[in-house]
C-alpha cells in the first residue's frame, strides 16, 4: 500500500467543522441513501410474513435480499462512471425516481417470482445512489473534511437500514408487508423531490485525464472495464478486497438476523425489527465520530476498531443462539452497526485516492464489492444455516471477522 494510506494524517490534525451549506447537501443525499438502504433491509424482519403470504419457506424467501443486493452492488461502478461523465445530480434524480417506481411495484407483486423480479429492477435503479452521492460529497467538501462528511452521509444512510427494520416490522404486523413497500415507495418520492433543492457542482464530472489511463479505445464498454480493473487491482487493491469481505460478513450477517430472531428467539416482526433498530442508532452514532477518530489516527486504525466491534457482534449472536435469548442480540445489533459504519465509509475515503479524477468509479467499485458480496453472504449464510444451524453460522462469522482484522492490520498497517 502507498505511503498515503500508511500515514493519513499528522497526530495534531483536527477535524474541521463542515459549513452549513455543505452539511445540507450531505443530509439531503443522506436521506436518499437512507431510503435506498431502508428499502432493502426492512425486508429482513418481514421475511416470515412475506413467506407466509406467498406460501414459501422463510429460507426460500431470503432470495429477495439477494435479488436486490446483487444488482445494487454490481451496477454501482457503472453508475459511478456514468455520473463522472453526465453529472452526478442529474443521474441521482433519475435513479431515485426509478427506486420509487420499483418499490411500488413490489407492493403489488402477486408471487415470489414476480417479487424477485421487481426487487431486481429496484436494485438496478438504486445501485448508484450511495456511490454517486459519495462522489458528489467529495466534490462539495474539502479533502480535510471528506472523511467526516462521508461518515455522516453513511451514518444517515444506514440509520435507515436499522430504523427501517423497526418501522417495517410494525407496518408488517399491523398493515402487512405490502403496505410497508408502499410506505417506502412514498419516502423515495419525497427523497426525489429533495434532490431538486440541490445544484450540480461545477466540475463534478471528470474533466481531467484519469490517473494512469491510456488513450480511449472508442469502445466505452472496454474503457469502463479497463479502468475498473486497473483501479480495483492496482496499488490500492487491498482497499477493494477488504470491501468484499466487509460486505460478505457484515451485510451477510445483518440480512439473516431478522429470521434468526423470529425462528430461534420467538420474536414477532415488530419485536425483531425493534431489536435491529439498534443497528441504525449505532450507525448514526458511529458516522458522527468516524471523522474525529480518523483525524488523529491512521484510517486503518478506524477500520480495526470497526472490525473488533464486528467480532463482538458475531460472538453475541452465538450466545443468543445457544441460549435462545434475544437479549445478547441487542449487543449484536449495536456492535454490528458501529463496526460497519467505521469500516465501510473509511474504505470509501481511501478508495478515492486510487484515481481522484474518477472518484465516482472508485466509490462505485467499493459499493460493488460491499453490496454484491453482501448478497453472496446472505446466500452462503442460508446454505450454512441449512447444514449446521445458527450456532455454527455465527461462530464461522466470528472467526472470519477475526481473520479480516488480522489481514487489515497487516495491509493497512493500522
Amino acid at each position: 500500500m502507498p505511503d498515503s494510506i500508511d500515514a493519513r494524517r499528522s497526530s495534531n490534525a483536527q477535524q474541521v467543522g463542515i459549513p452549513a451549506a455543505q452539511l445540507r447537501v450531505v443530509v439531503t443525499l443522506g436521506f436518499c441513501g437512507l431510503v435506498s438502504a431502508a428499502d432493502n433491509w426492512f425486508v429482513s424482519p418481514a421475511l416470515p410474513a412475506i413467506a407466509n403470504t406467498l406460501a414459501v419457506a422463510p429460507t426460500a424467501a431470503a432470495i429477495i435480499l439477494t435479488a436486490y443486493l446483487l444488482p445494487y452492488g454490481a451496477l454501482q461502478p457503472v453508475c459511478g462512471r456514468i455520473g463522472d461523465g453526465v453529472g452526478r445530480l442529474r443521474l441521482l434524480r433519475i435513479i431515485v425516481l426509478g427506486l420509487c417506481v420499483g418499490t411500488l411495484l413490489c407492493a403489488i407483486a402477486p408471487s415470489l417470482a414476480t417479487l424477485v423480479a421487481a426487487r431486481v429492477i429496484t436494485g438496478c435503479f438504486a445501485a448508484g445512489i450511495i456511490s454517486v452521492s459519495q462522489a458528489f460529497v467529495g466534490d462539495v467538501v474539502g479533502s480535510e473534511q471528506r472523511a467526516g462528511a462521508v461518515g455522516i452521509l453513511m451514518g444517515i444512510t444506514f440509520t435507515g437500514q436499522g430504523l427501517s427494520a423497526g418501522l417495517g416490522g410494525i407496518l408488517t404486523d399491523f398493515m402487512g408487508w405490502r403496505a410497508a413497500f408502499a410506505a417506502f415507495g412514498v419516502l423515495a418520492f419525497v427523497a426525489w423531490l429533495g434532490l431538486f433543492t440541490l445544484r450540480e457542482v461545477s466540475g463534478s464530472s471528470s474533466a481531467t485525464e484519469p490517473e494512469g489511463a491510456s488513450a480511449s479505445s472508442e469502445n466505452p464498454v472496454f474503457d469502463f472495464f479497463r479502468d475498473a480493473m486497473r483501479i480495483f487491482f492496482g496499488q490500492h487493491r487491498a482497499v477493494f478486497l477488504l470491501a468484499c469481505t466487509t460486505g460478505l460478513l457484515y451485510l451477510g450477517t445483518y440480512g439473516l438476523m431478522g429470521t434468526f430472531l423470529s425462528e430461534t428467539c420467538g420474536l414477532t416482526s415488530t419485536q425483531a425489527g425493534l431489536v435491529m433498530m439498534l443497528y441504525g442508532v449505532f450507525c448514526l452514532a458511529g458516522g458522527s465520530i468516524s471523522g474525529r477518530l480518523g483525524s488523529g489516527h491512521k484510517l486503518g486504525h478506524v477500520i480495526a476498531i470497526g472490525e473488533v466491534s464486528g467480532i463482538v457482534s458475531a460472538a453475541s449472536l452465538l450466545i443468543s443462539a445457544l441460549t435462545c435469548s434475544w437479549i445478547p442480540a441487542l449487543i449484536a445489533a449495536a456492535c454490528l452497526g458501529l463496526g460497519y459504519i467505521l469500516v465501510q465509509p473509511t474504505l470509501v475515503t481511501l478508495s478515492m485516492e486510487a484515481d481522484p479524477a474518477q472518484a465516482g468509479l472508485c466509490t462505485g467499485l467499493v459499493g460493488f464489492a460491499v453490496f454484491a458480496c453482501g448478497g453472496v453472504g446472505s446466500t452462503l449464510g442460508t446454505l450454512i444455516l441449512g447444514v449446521a444451524g445458527y450456532p455454527a453460522l455465527w461462530a464461522i462469522a466470528a472467526v472470519c471477522l477475526l481473520v479480516q482484522l488480522m489481514v487489515s492490520r497487516h495491509v493497512l498497517k493500522a
